[in-house]
């Protein structure tokens, strides 16, 4: 251990020892063992695992499908009358994981999602991959072990997804102003020991710089009163597309999954020894309306804010375990941010944190975090986007104005937290995961797949072997692909840097769909629009990727929506047209589809939006 770490440890058991003195010496003693220890955060969750009999250890991982299945193709296996051994509710990121997990250990796995994939939160976060900074800091500060070894769990998880999407994900460093001297030891000290939590798995060493290289670093940072800033690193995601290729991986091992279909109901029946299981769902096609059966050995409830609804669906006097939180998040132009380092608000007006980030050539600000009711269309408050914009002017110089009228799109997410009745606040809940399992096997679950196959006896081929699978566009790609793309189709700089990031070895995929332009150059690619890097061609491998809506297309396999929610209205009409010739619709699906969707609905609820909406969206 070298002589830094050995530091951190004084330090932190001086911090400790001032705050609990010697009634609480015992306890912060033993906090101690387990937070220097560099212990595997999942020791418990392996051995486990190690006692599950498998097959044959040996056994080969299925190839992967060279074609996705058509969702005809899905549809006729969902309705088959076959016994699937995992069918998962919710195709969000938790209920995506575990399908990957479950089908590649060879379990036969259907997964089913009431809207879209990653509809929910799923595509409503900050798009960090990290453990959580200030849930470290309280979990020292409140020797809170749960929280202390969800941080460790989550930056093991940040170092895997880093690994198996390269294309989708990156490594961003994080700048922590610094504007009282107090706060340098306090934030270094934490920031360190962030590091050292993650151990060999972090991503590069935190430092200290001096207030002329944080201006040079960010300009616009506000400059009086600042001594310098901490620069630490954590990992940033496409989080749709990230979900969209969990999705994509599972289908191309074998999983059958759908969106845009709805559990109305839950499938039950008696066992030999009279004890009611749960068997199956009953389902509804919610585009078409026709429902039908799904049976499978085990049902797993991966809904996050709405799992109470599938609970209830099994027992209805069930005590409800989610009090919902709101985090709304908005998006400005790329020019009140540096291009490559995000800058973290350690302390806001209410005490909390706001991230104000890079992302996809925009800015990223939020998140608040409020109670709230549980809702399919969580939409942000203005109260909460002025709340945002004046915490950002409090980091910024004067010498720019942050207007509210810089603001391109906002979004609201609910967050799943597990009800403690002796917390009022939603910020103090931690945002650990929970297995829970009803009477009638009912599985509600956002951790692994094991407690699946050890209740129901089933009988994997291999161990979990999800942190060596490529996700979807991983397999073969490399930094350089933007470069083929360009050099072997024609295509703009920006828009093949952009496919590259987005579908990774797919690209090609995409690129090979695409429209001459009918000019020098670029040779092919025409945008759906002239300020963003999305092209036709996307809009036709959206429906290879499931895409059954327009705002399936502007919001999750796209981020369009997203980014500028004007933007997108104006791409709307060129959208619809390609896909009512790419899924077939009939003259009045296509009206019906221009005249109701709502993009501002689907992402910002705000007054700015509504009352700036084109004639058309009023009618």
């Amino acid at each position: 251990m070298d002589v830094c770490s050995d530091f951190l440890k004084l330090l932190e058991i001086i911090m400790l020892a001032w705050k609990y003195v010697l009634p609480a010496a015992a306890v912060g003693g033993a906090a101690m063992g387990w937070i220097w220890s560099d212990s595997d955060p999942f020791a418990s969750e392996k051995t486990r695992a190690a006692s599950i009999q498998v097959e044959d250890k040996n056994v080969a991982l299925d190839k992967r499908l060279k074609e996705l299945p058509s969702r005809k193709s899905i549809f006729e296996h969902l309705q088959s009358n076959r016994e699937f051994d995992v069918l998962v509710i919710g195709g969000g990121a938790t209920g995506a994981g575990i399908a990957v997990d479950a089908q590649t250990r060879g379990l036969s796995t259907a997964l089913v999602e009431m809207d879209d994939f990653s509809s929910g939160t799923s595509s409503r976060s900050t798009k960090l991959i990290h453990g959580g900074v200030r849930y470290l800091q309280s979990a020292i500060l409140k020797l809170d072990i749960e929280q202390y070894r969800m941080v460790k769990e989550a930056l093991f998880e940040r170092y895997h997804l880093l690994k198996v999407a390269p294309h989708l994900s990156s490594v961003l460093p994080i700048m922590l102003p610094i504007y009282s001297l107090w706060q340098v030891p306090y934030f270094y000290l934490g920031i360190k020991m962030y590091d050292f939590v993650a151990g060999k798995r972090r991503l590069k060493s935190s430092y200290y710089i001096s207030k002329q290289k944080a201006l040079d670093l960010f300009p616009l940072l506000k400059k009086d009163s600042l001594y310098g800033a901490l620069i630490y690193y954590d990992g940033q995601h496409n989080d749709a597309r990230m979900n969209i290729a969990l999705i994509l991986t599972a289908i191309r091992y074998g999983a059958q999954c759908a969106n845009h279909v709805e559990v109305v109901d839950l499938l039950k029946k008696t066992d030999p020894d009279g004890v009611t299981k749960v068997c199956g769902a009953k389902v509804r096609d919610c585009l078409t309306g026709h429902q039908w059966e799904i049976r499978a050995k085990s049902v797993v409830n991966a809904t996050g804010a709405f799992c109470d609804q599938i609970r209830l669906m099994d027992n209805p006097k069930a005590d409800l375990l989610v009090v919902p939180s709101q985090g709304v998040h908005i998006v400005l132009p790329s020019y009140y941010s540096p291009s490559s380092t995000g800058l973290l608000d350690p302390s806001t007006s209410d005490g909390r944190v706001i991230f104000f980030l890079p992302w996809l050539n925009m800015t990223l600000a939020g998140t608040t975090d409020s109670p709230c009711s549980i809702t399919d269309k969580p939409a942000p408050a203005e109260a909460d986007v002025d709340f945002i914009l004046k915490e950002i002017r409090g980091y910024l110089t004067p010498d720019i104005s942050v207007r509210r009228g810089d603001v391109m799109s906002a979004w609201a997410g609910l967050r799943p937290l597990v009800r403690d009745p002796s917390k009022k606040d939603t910020a103090s809940l931690a945002r650990n995961h929970i297995i829970e399992v009803s009477p009638s096997g009912l599985v509600t679950i956002a951790e692994t797949v094991d407690k699946v196959i050890e209740l129901n006896n089933l009988q994997p081929q291999r161990q979990c072997v999800t942190t060596n699978i490529m996700l979807e566009g991983g397999q073969e790609y490399d930094n350089l692909m933007y470069i083929r793309l360009v050099q072997d189709f024609g295509l703009d700089l920006e828009v093949a840097k952009h496919l590259a990031s987005t579908y990774g070895d797919k690209a090609c995929d995409v690129a090979r769909l695409a429209r001459l332009t009918g000019r020098r150059y670029p040779v092919v690619g025409r945008r759906l629009h002239q300020e963003f890097p999305y092209i036709e061609a996307e809009v036709l491998y959206a429906v290879r990727e499931y895409a059954c809506t327009a705002v399936d297309f502007i919001s999750r396999r796209t981020r369009l929506a997203f980014l500028n929610t004007y933007a997108a209205e104006e791409a709307l009409p060129k959208i619809i047209d390609l896909m009512t010739k790419e899924l077939k619709w009939s003259c009045k699906e296509k009206m019906v589809t221009f005249t109701t969707v709502d993009v501002p609905h689907a992402v910002a609820d705000c007054p700015q939006f509504r009352n700036s909406r084109p004639k058309r969206w009023n009618s």
